[in-house]
């Protein structure tokens, strides 16, 4: 799937129109359809970073998509990635109240929290590729 079709079955799953996501991520209404329609490259990592909140992604799966992170399935372990999306989970604001860590988790508490986050949201965080 090539990065401008990737970006758009985002937003569709979101079920948000242009207009509401270059509102919420700070850009251009044009910029963003013209990278869905694959006439602009993929856009920086920093608009990816607005992006990946409006779409409620992790950044890396952004990067990862837009070809900014080389060979990622030989640098990422799964602890690494069920670490980054832990740290994604409990970055989120809607979903920090009432949510207090004391110590280290385990990986499998960590995957619990994570997938009871993604049942609750609708996100996929572990199920990247």
């Amino acid at each position: 799937m090539s990065f401008s079709e990737y970006i758009k079955s985002l937003r569709a799953a979101k079920r948000l129109s242009l207009r509401e996501v270059a509102e919420r991520a700070g850009i251009s209404n044009s910029y963003l359809s013209q990278v869905e329609k694959g006439s602009r490259r993929p856009p920086h990592p920093n608009m990816l970073r607005k992006l990946a909140s409006v779409y409620e992604v992790p950044v890396r799966e952004l990067l990862e998509n837009a070809g900014y992170l080389e060979e990622p399935e030989l640098a990422e372990t799964e602890e690494d990635r069920i670490n980054r999306a832990f740290e994604f989970v409990m970055g989120d604001a809607r979903f920090q109240a009432g949510t207090r860590v004391k110590g280290g988790l385990t990986s499998e508490a960590k995957r619990y929290i994570i997938e009871v986050y993604e049942r609750v949201t609708g996100a996929k965080l572990l199920d990247l590729k």
